[in-house]
C-alpha cells in the first residue's frame, strides 16, 4: 500500500479539500513508527518518582479488569457462553490505563524497544531497561495492593468472592510451556494494540475493547492483569509465592516480552528501516 495521503495529489480537489482529505487518512507506517518512537523516548526521560507513580497507578488500575470480569461472572448463569460475556470486564483495567495515559509494562515492551533499535546506542538501551524495571516493579506493587484490598471482609458479596477465587485459578491452569505460548500471543496483541492506536482516533476506545476482549476470550496471560489474579490466590491460601513466581509470573514476564518486543517491534521496525535509513541519509 502507498503511504501517500489521499487526496495530497488529487487534480479534483482544491488545496482546502486535499488538506481534508489527507486529515482523513491512515498515517504512513513510518509516521506511526515514529509518534510511538517518541512516546517511548518521553517515557525514558521521566524521573524514577514519575514513572514509579504512573505505573503504581496502572497495577491498580488494572485490578479493575479482575474485578469487573468477577462481578460479571457472579451475576451469569453458569452456561458455556458466560465468559464470552464475563471477559468483556478483563478489558476495562486496560481502558483506565491507556486513555488515562499511565504506564503499562506491556505497552513498554513496544514503545521502548523502538528508540533501542533506531539509534542502537548503549545508552539507549539502559534508559530502555531502567524504563521496563522500575515500570515492571511498580506495577506488580499496585496489583498485590489491589488484591490485598480485595481480601477485606464484607466489602463484596459471597457470589462475588466465590467467582474472585474461581478467576484467580486462571494463571496457574497451564504448563510452564503453555503459559509461555498465551503469553506470547498477549504480548504480541498488546504491542500491536500501541501500533494501532495512533491511526485509530476516534475510535481509540473501540480499538482497545476489541484487543484486549480477544487476549481474555482465548485466555491468553498477561503479566499485569494476572499478576492481580495470581496475588489474590496467594493472599487466599490457594496458591504459594513459588507458584506466583515459577509458575505464573517467569513465563507469562517471558512470553509477553517475546511477544511484544520480538514479534513486533522488530517486525514492524523492519519493515520502515529502509525509510529510517534513507531520511538519515538525505
Amino acid at each position: 500500500m502507498s503511504d501517500t495521503q489521499a487526496g495530497s495529489n488529487s487534480p479534483h480537489l482544491d488545496e482546502g479539500e486535499q488538506e481534508q482529505a489527507a486529515d482523513h487518512s491512515t498515517p504512513p507506517a513510518l509516521v506511526i513508527h515514529e509518534i510511538v518512537r517518541e512516546e517511548g523516548e518521553a517515557a525514558m526521560e521521566r524521573t524514577v518518582s514519575a514513572l514509579a507513580w504512573s505505573a503504581l497507578a496502572a497495577g491498580l488500575s488494572m485490578g479493575f479488569s479482575f474485578l469487573t470480569q468477577a462481578v460479571l461472572e457472579s451475576a451469569l448463569p453458569d452456561s458455556p457462553w458466560r465468559s464470552l460475556v464475563d471477559s468483556f470486564g478483563y478489558t476495562i483495567g486496560f481502558v483506565i490505563v491507556i486513555l488515562g495515559r499511565q504506564q503499562l509494562f506491556t505497552e513498554s515492551t513496544l514503545s521502548a524497544v523502538l528508540p533501542v533499535l533506531t539509534r542502537r546506542d548503549l545508552n539507549t538501551f539502559r534508559k530502555a531497561l531502567r524504563l521496563w524495571g522500575i515500570v515492571l516493579g511498580a506495577n506488580l506493587v499496585g496489583t498485590a495492593i489491589f488484591a490485598a484490598m480485595l481480601q477485606l471482609p464484607g466489602v463484596f458479596s459471597a457470589d462475588v468472592e466465590g467467582a474472585l477465587n474461581h478467576i484467580a485459578q486462571a494463571p496457574f491452569s497451564g504448563s510452564f510451556e503453555v503459559t509461555v505460548v498465551r503469553a506470547v500471543f498477549a504480548g504480541w496483541l498488546i504491542a500491536l494494540m500501541v501500533w494501532l492506536l495512533p491511526s485509530a482516533r476516534s475510535a481509540r476506545l473501540l480499538t482497545i475493547l476489541l484487543v484486549t476482549y480477544v487476549v481474555a476470550v482465548c485466555k491468553l496471560s498477561h503479566v499485569i492483569a494476572g499478576s492481580v489474579e495470581a496475588m489474590y490466590a496467594v493472599m487466599s491460601g490457594t496458591a504459594s509465592l513459588s507458584d506466583y513466581f515459577l509458575v505464573f509470573l517467569l513465563p507469562t514476564f517471558s512470553g509477553n516480552v517475546i511477544g511484544g518486543m520480538s514479534l513486533v517491534a522488530l517486525i514492524n521496525h523492519a519493515a520502515i528501516a529502509p525509510e529510517i535509513t534513507d531520511g538519515d541519509a538525505a
